[in-house]
């Protein structure tokens, strides 16, 4: 079994680095790299860029809300063709930034309260797959299963690859817990490490009300921006290889949990 490890990245600003983006390089095998709106500017998304095409790891836009104040993690009151725009905006900067350096895009993701709506608000879900579709309709979407954003990116013709948030709390739909509530992060790494173990063996995940979630993914998330995050992507990596299985891009391991 392969299976993809996937971080959000470049997520610092100027002088201000968010997170060791160097170091996860190294464990991970897939980026969603910030592309200027909620974080990241055009030296960030370069290193970054190049760091990852040295090693070998998929490369992904990471596209938010215009929320550099709130990291992207404010709902904001845009419409969908307006946002639709943003969205091009931001992964047309990251193709420039990646053309320039050799490198390829592969896929596009949703960052913080663009994410979680468009987990559950079709029109956006919409707007955005439309945005994806009309930039580059190869590039992959990344999405939790069964979201609006599935179904949108489906429906244009868009190849999903879908995720599980090694460290987010999931409630009984499959959705995030907000992380306005308690107990929404998971930051032990036993915890980690026991979670992604089930999700290997046996497909599920438990949601915070205590139910057995099933859950078909081709790659497991990591926040760059956890506390221990490092710590915490080895403990991923080491669970899926006690597993017997092997870390890979996401292109090589679609089909990968089931």
């Amino acid at each position: 079994m392969k299976i993809d490890l996937n971080s959000d990245m470049a997520e610092g600003f100027g002088a201000w680095r968010m997170a060791e983006d160097e170091t996860l390089l190294g464990i991970v095998s897939s980026v969603n790299l910030a592309c200027g709106f909620h974080a990241g500017d055009a030296v960030i998304m370069d290193r970054t860029v190049r760091l990852a095409k040295e090693r070998g790891v998929a490369i992904g836009a990471h596209v938010g809300f215009p929320d550099l104040m709130g990291f992207g993690r404010r709902l904001m009151q845009i419409e969908p063709k307006e946002m639709e725009k943003y969205a091009i905006y931001q992964l047309g900067a990251l193709e420039g930034i990646a053309r320039a350096a050799g490198a390829r895009m592969t896929h596009a993701s949703f960052h913080g309260a663009l994410g979680n709506l468009i987990s559950v608000d079709q029109s956006m879900a919409d707007a955005m797959a439309r945005a994806v579709r009309a930039f580059d309709p190869t590039l992959f979407v990344s999405s939790s299963p069964g979201t609006a954003i599935a179904r949108a990116a489906e429906a244009q013709g868009l190849r999903v690859f879908t995720k599980f948030l090694a460290d987010r709390a999931y409630d009984a739909k499959g959705l995030l817990v907000s992380r306005k509530l308690p107990g929404s992060m998971v930051k032990d790494a036993d915890a980690v490490r026991k979670r992604v173990a089930r999700l290997l063996t046996d497909g599920t995940v438990v949601a915070v009300t205590g139910e057995a979630l099933r859950m078909q993914v081709d790659s497991i998330l990591i926040h760059s921006d956890t506390a221990g995050a490092v710590d915490l992507a080895r403990t991923i990596r080491g669970a899926i290889e006690a597993a017997g299985g092997s870390v890979a891009p996401f292109p090589q391991t679609l089909g990968g949990v089931r």
